[in-house]
């Protein structure tokens, strides 16, 4: 059975595509991309069809990351076959869990930075939309250094399932 994962943020064209090709990677590199199914949404509609802002696809590329994309909006009709819904910041917590139409639903939204030991007191990964190219690249730091603790947990749930 696949384990589905999808990161939001709020337009869909920044930091939920740059968490999704990222984690997506990190899921091929671990040999788990048959057992994992990975994407992203936004909680508004603005941008919905349109591709990642050009600084975030740049920013993966350089780095070598697939950054394809088509934005969407998030539809609470989808957690039944979520199993975790990422947040990129507490906004994003909090909005999703007043969408969620269950409590059950409502545990599986978490936020991105609680799977990074350093960002213990900095939960957020901040929008870079407004500013310059240089926070799409803290944006990527930021996603990357929360994945590996990411990937673990979810290595768990996919492995405890099999069990």
């Amino acid at each position: 059975m696949t384990y589905r994962v999808c990161f939001v943020c709020t337009g869909n064209i920044c930091r939920s595509p740059m968490a999704e090709s990222v984690f997506r990677a990190r899921v091929a590199e671990a040999g788990l991309g048959g057992l994992i199914e990975v994407d992203s949404a936004g909680t508004g509609g603005w941008h919905e069809g349109d591709g990642a802002d050009h600084r975030a696809v740049s920013v993966l590329r350089e780095n070598g990351y697939d950054g394809d994309h088509t934005a969407r909006q998030f539809d609470p009709s989808w957690f039944p076959r979520l199993n975790l819904v990422v947040a990129l910041d507490t906004g994003h917590l909090r909005a999703l869990r007043r969408l969620a139409p269950t409590e059950q639903d409502a545990a599986k939204v978490c936020l991105l930075r609680s799977y990074d030991p350093c960002a213990v007191d900095d939960p957020d990964v901040p929008d870079p939309y407004y500013g310059e190219r240089d926070g799409f690249e803290t944006c990527l730091a930021m996603v990357e250094a929360a994945s590996d603790g990411l990937l673990a947990a979810v290595r768990a749930q996919v492995e405890g399932r099999a069990a």
